[in-house]
């Protein structure tokens, strides 16, 4: 049997780092898909889709893997907001999420390619329900000014130093971070590889 890699279909940095740290051998390789989706897709929806997206393009590329791909919105009052364009947005996105509730969404997709050949998929999403404490203008502009919100969905991470901007979660830390763990472990399993166990070669995959 030819080995099997895991090939993640996500340039995020924070995935890659949470891959790393379980020490799951993987490659990255990013998917180049459109990712404009329908307007009246509920969020839940809207964030297996654009994952499971990701995760075909890659797959379709691939003779022997298991492809990740993930996506993560962050939802304030039914309203999508995704990565901001510039210093500006992030700070519009940043006042209307301080002082309130909001909700992460991150979908994700996983595909067993065999020979070139789809032979499983697993696409689900968790989401966490995040607080985020009152902030100034002053504090949100230093926030913004530190680069870190340029390139996260809702204009912060909670990874890094906007960790200092969140009151409370309630769910999977990881998920608002880009991908639950967890969520992942369970879908890998569904296909007979396991984080904590036996590799995927081994396993039968």
């Amino acid at each position: 049997m030819k080995k099997l890699e895991i090939v993640l279909a996500s340039g995020s940095p924070r995935r890659q780092e949470m891959l790393t740290q379980l020490g799951v051998p993987f490659r990255v390789q990013v998917s180049q898909v459109d990712e404009n989706v329908e307007e009246e897709l509920t969020p839940d929806l809207l964030v297996e889709q654009l994952a499971n997206r990701k995760a075909v393009a890659v797959a379709n590329q691939c003779e022997n893997a298991l492809v990740i791909g993930a996506d993560t919105i962050v939802v304030l009052d039914g309203k999508v907001l995704g990565k901001p364009k510039d210093e500006q947005e992030a700070m519009d996105m940043l006042q209307q999420l301080q002082g309130k509730k909001h909700q992460v969404f991150t979908g994700i997709s996983v595909i067993h390619i065999n020979e070139g050949f789809m032979q499983n998929q697993q696409v689900a999403h968790r989401m966490t329900e995040v607080t985020m404490r009152p902030l100034s203008q002053d504090k949100i502009r230093r926030y913004v000014e530190t680069g870190d919100p340029l390139d996260k969905a809702g204009a912060y991470g909670i990874q890094g130093k906007g960790a200092v901007l969140i009151e409370k979660i309630s769910g999977c830390y990881f998920n608002v971070v880009g991908m639950s763990l967890s969520l992942l472990d369970e879908m890998l399993e569904q296909i007979g590889f396991s984080i904590t166990g036996e590799s995927a070669r081994s396993s039968g995959v």
